[in-house]
């Protein structure tokens, strides 16, 4: 018997799972993908290639908002008495100085002009001096714009020959003379909040929806206080209002953390790329805390008002530098914010990942 024949039978004399055979042939392209489909490495693909795309984005969506700011309607306050020929040749070199791009509001005396820019409705006065005109800028409105405003405040004055005297009427505090604390301060409490909204849902994967909401809120009441804690008594950095800070802060680490508990709800493992894209590639940049929000792109500028990152940043801001002139906007920012992710995690909280199974003590009690 040659060898070949003696390779096609098997002990018993049958034929070998060899290549003939049903067994034998090579899977088909499409057993292939169910079994890829099926397996860990779908997911691990698609989360490389996500985390690709967010390395880049994040990368572009900084660099776009804060590499070259570049002023957009800077509204100022032009005090209109008395009247003076050097007045209008000021006003009218800072309008080619910033290329068209300053905003000039007029208001009778120095007064009305000091209770708008208190009101951040505006972010410097242009006014009549004895010798010539004075410039008074708000650092505290934002540390990038006071500097451009004074810079081509100089400009304009040496251009023109009007003597001009540069103010900061609302200066920054000397532990944080570029503003950016705040910035700092309500990131923190913004990536928290969702990181322990993630944490929760991986090591606390039983909570129910009541007590994943109450132990979202006593983290976010304990960070917002450690967080206020380590830049105000520890490093004396910023002197806070601290009990508003602390619950602005907490405020913030709790909407954040119940936007991702909302997207988990709507879209399971994935929740983390809209949650991503709302707080960090689009609501940080926009929120006006590095770069203030005249000199951000027009777009980025109005939406990040609306965001949470934005509102923290804003309800921070006017709590440590405008003491009396509070806005209510981003308190109702936060709010609807929250209520929103609260509302959509309860009613749609049978989809939710997480909870307990309660079927096996109905079955009990009702036997």
């Amino acid at each position: 018997m040659s060898r070949a024949a003696r390779g096609s039978t098997g002990p018993g004399g049958g034929e070998k799972r060899g290549g003939h055979g049903a067994h034998g042939r090579s899977p088909a392209l499409r057993e292939h993908w169910e079994a890829y489909k099926h397996s860990p490495f779908l997911p691990a693909t698609v989360l490389v290639l996500i985390i690709a795309a967010a390395a880049g984005l994040f990368a572009g969506s900084y660099t776009y908002a804060m590499a070259n700011p570049t002023p957009h309607r800077i509204p100022a306050a032009v005090v209109t008495q008395p009247e003076t020929e050097s007045r209008e040749d000021f006003v009218a070199g800072m309008e080619k100085a910033l290329d068209a791009s300053l905003q000039l509001r007029s208001y009778p005396d120095v007064a009305a002009a000091r209770r708008a820019l208190d009101e951040q409705k505006v972010f410097a006065v242009l006014r009549p001096s004895d010798d010539g005109m004075a410039l008074d800028v708000a650092g505290a409105s934002g540390a990038s714009v006071a500097e451009l405003l004074g810079r081509a405040g100089a400009q304009v004055g040496d251009a023109t020959g009007v003597p001009v005297t540069v103010r900061d009427v609302k200066p920054l505090q000397d532990g944080d003379p570029r503003g950016l604390a705040l910035f700092y301060i309500s990131l923190a409490a913004v990536i928290m909040g969702f990181l322990g909204a993630i944490q929760l849902s991986v090591h606390a994967h039983g909570l129910n929806p009541a007590e994943r909401i109450a132990f979202t809120a006593v983290y976010a009441l304990l960070g917002g206080f450690a967080i206020a804690a380590a830049v105000d008594w520890w490093l004396g950095a910023v002197d806070l209002p601290f009990v508003q800070s602390w619950l602005i802060l907490a405020f913030t680490m709790f909407t954040s953390g119940m936007v991702f508990t909302m997207f988990n709800t709507l879209m399971g493992r994935w929740a983390m790329i809209p949650t991503w894209g709302v707080m960090v590639l689009l609501g940080n940049p926009s929120s006006g805390g590095a770069v203030s929000w005249p000199l951000l792109p027009s777009a980025l500028g109005h939406i990040g008002r609306w965001l949470p990152p934005g509102a923290a940043v804003n309800a921070q801001h006017t709590a440590v530098y405008y003491q009396g002139h509070q806005f209510l906007f981003p308190y109702l920012v936060l709010t609807a914010w929250a209520l929103v992710s609260c509302t959509v995690f309860w009613v749609w909280r049978h989809r939710h990942p997480g909870g307990r199974d309660r079927t096996p003590e109905h079955a009990a009690a009702a036997t």
